[in-house]
């Protein structure tokens, strides 16, 4: 997986689904990311974790996302807040994707650990 330094020539792109959304309680870690617009992807299904949610690259029939062009130094910190490793991307609690929007590729962290007894989201958002 690359580097954000180099994932950021790939796709400045960023796509969200849960915690990061606006209104919601870590979106402040987007301060200073320009909003692009809001966007239904089929290629991810998400899953009720409880406090949070994790997506997962399965087909749905469109799981609500918001997207943001970020720089690399704001895709360091999301990498933080979602412990993915760049070395490791399968260690981590998230590794990251491109997934095609309407406002172009944008990456999305996809959630690494078993998802077994949660509750598929196929449609809609979180919460």
């Amino acid at each position: 997986m690359l580097a954000p330094a180099l994932s950021i020539v790939r796709t400045p792109l960023v796509a969200v689904y849960g915690t990061l959304k606006r209104g919601q309680r870590n979106h402040f870690w987007l301060e200073g990311a320009d909003f692009l617009g809001s966007d239904r992807l089929t290629s991810a299904t998400l899953y009720d974790l409880g406090p949070f949610p994790g997506a997962k690259p399965e087909p749905s029939r469109g799981v609500e996302v918001e997207v943001f062009r970020v720089d690399a130094a704001l895709l360091t910190e999301l990498d933080r807040l979602e412990d993915f490793r760049p070395r490791q991307p399968h260690a981590g609690l998230y590794h990251r994707a491109i997934h095609a929007t309407t406002f172009g590729p944008a990456w999305l962290y996809l959630y690494n650990p078993e998802i077994a007894g949660c509750k598929a989201i196929r449609q809609g958002g979180w919460p």
